[in-house]
């Protein structure tokens, strides 16, 4: 369960002389983006604005993620660790989250392979709001869901015939257009992809 306010009594800020380590998340592809320290302060204006506020050990005040660069972090959720003293905050990224211009502050590691599906949701999302003219994407889903349909199931028979005769090649390459085409078909029903793993959570259980 989520931290809210009520709750700032449970995080042990004394053994780290007022401060605790705050490791920050993204809510979508699970990407480690950056490590930092809160106050009780700074947890609490965090919690009140809905965006990520640490203590500046070297400014000495606190500090909002992007209160210069623009670059965000929203909020999802804030947990403790078994003993309070250390906070894992899951957020969403307006921008990179790093000051070199990067994702995250731990460079191309801090993203899983199986993260990247998420991105390429966001990237789907994006394509289908701004509609860029040369975009196969935003092509395909102004065609609407049954055309959209009919290209999965093509996806699905190559992907088939591909695991039954082709190569290894041939099987991951027919197996990433048909995962491309129902992330397509997903948005074009305005499903998250979250949906699906949850139902797969819930089989699994």
């Amino acid at each position: 369960m989520s931290l809210t306010a009520a709750d700032l009594d449970r995080v042990d800020f004394a053994k780290g002389h007022g401060l605790v380590p705050a490791i920050v998340q993204d809510a979508d592809s699970g990407a480690v983006l950056m490590l930092g320290y809160m106050s009780r302060e700074a947890l609490e204006t965090t919690l009140a604005r809905g965006r990520v506020v640490f203590f500046s050990r070297s400014k000495g005040r606190l500090w909002e993620k992007g209160e210069t660069s623009g670059h965000s972090l929203e909020i999802r959720s804030i947990r403790t660790d078994c003993d309070g003293d250390a906070l894992l905050i899951t957020a969403e990224p307006r921008g990179p989250t790093c000051h070199r211009g990067t994702a995250s502050c731990f460079g191309d590691a801090g993203e899983s392979a199986l993260g990247f599906l998420s991105k390429l949701e966001r990237i789907i999302e994006a394509r289908q709001a701004a509609r860029p003219e040369r975009s196969y994407t935003a092509q395909l889903l102004a065609e609407g869901v049954r055309r959209i349909a009919q290209k999965v199931g093509e996806e699905a028979v190559e992907a088939a015939l591909a695991g039954v005769a082709g190569s290894d090649e041939e099987v991951v390459t027919e197996v990433a257009d048909l995962v491309y085409h129902l992330m397509v078909l997903l948005r074009s029903r305005g499903v998250a992809l979250a949906a699906v793993v949850e139902e797969l959570q819930a089989r699994h259980r």
